[in-house]
């Protein structure tokens, strides 16, 4: 099978722990672990969020006040190439020495009309005091909302609309090899107005499950899944009766809600990928990824066919 796996933020940064390039490693390292065996059997195409990175570059700009703060696009490439190189070597030293990698800067085109950047939602970065949100705010005109019982930066997260470089990921993935590619969404990049051949960059952040889920469709994988920190869709999330979902429809899902910070993106992925291909996508634990592709771990979003047939 073609697998598309999506690497949630907690693959390469776990809430709390310290941005250094060790302890990314250390992270990637038990990432890796995980899906080699997966790429033994399979071909696999990655993608992974940015998020802490973004923001970590960004305060170490602003902390060289010489030259003006590099715009999230750039970071953004930055950023790929980076968590690229340590997904490529982790997992390059567990998997057959003649397995192919490649990381690729992935611009992915969204509108420079896209209602999202009148209402920034999109969290980056590190989490901050209220006081110290406030002043960056007035220093920078940055937006923050409430993450947690601290504030986190917040910029505008328009719908993806083309992966620019999809060619050559479907070429090197027809040849056998392991591409990691549209890191944190892809680099958001659109026309410039009245220069219809102009591309530029564009201060925004693409969600990441909605851009690997364009991915999945253009690359045609036969499984779609979404890598997290939870082991699956929980309903009633936090409460002494949640339970998960084990398999489900899209229409079955529709039916529930979900927070549009954290699960509800990985729902609405799966919900278009399914309903888009009739192939199955999925959610659930890293840790359990080599079950989660047998169909027996894990959230399974399934076409209605599926469902009444037990087939998939």
């Amino acid at each position: 099978m073609r697998i598309l796996v999506a690497l949630g933020g907690n693959a390469l940064l776990k809430r709390g722990e310290p941005m250094t390039s060790e302890v990314q490693r250390a992270n990637v390292r038990t990432a890796a672990q995980a899906l080699a065996p997966v790429a033994e059997h399979h071909e696999l195409v990655l993608s992974h969020g940015n998020g802490p990175q973004v923001g970590l570059l960004a305060l170490q700009a602003a902390a060289y006040e010489d030259v003006e703060a590099y715009p999230l696009d750039v970071l953004g490439a930055q950023t790929e190439g980076m968590i690229g190189y340590l997904i490529e070597q982790e997992l390059g030293n567990l998997l057959p020495a003649d397995v192919p990698f490649a990381t690729l800067l992935t611009m992915i085109e969204v509108g420079a009309d896209d209602p999202a950047f009148a209402d920034p939602t999109k969290f980056v970065g590190p989490v901050y005091e209220d006081a110290e949100a406030e002043a960056l705010a007035a220093e920078k005109g940055w937006s923050f909302k409430r993450d947690g019982e601290r504030l986190r930066r917040v910029v505008p997260s328009p719908a993806p609309k083309r992966i620019f470089e999809i060619r050559p990921i479907r070429w090197l993935l027809d040849r056998g090899v392991v591409v990691i590619c549209a890191g944190g969404g892809g680099i958001p990049t659109t026309f410039v107005p009245g220069e219809e051949r102009t591309l530029a960059g564009i201060e925004a952040v693409i969600d990441k499950d909605l851009a690997s889920e364009l991915l999945a469709r253009e690359v045609g994988a036969d499984l779609f899944v979404m890598a997290t920190d939870v082991d699956g869709v929980y309903e009633g999330w936090g409460t002494p009766e949640q339970w998960r979902l084990d398999r489900i429809t899209p229409d079955e899902l529709r039916d529930r809600t979900f927070a549009s910070g954290s699960m509800g993106p990985k729902v609405d992925a799966a919900i278009r990928f399914v309903e888009a291909t009739g192939r199955r996508a999925a959610i659930g634990s890293l840790d359990d990824i080599e079950q989660i592709v047998e169909g027996c771990a894990g959230t399974s979003v399934v076409p209605a066919t599926q469902e009444e047939d037990g087939d998939g």
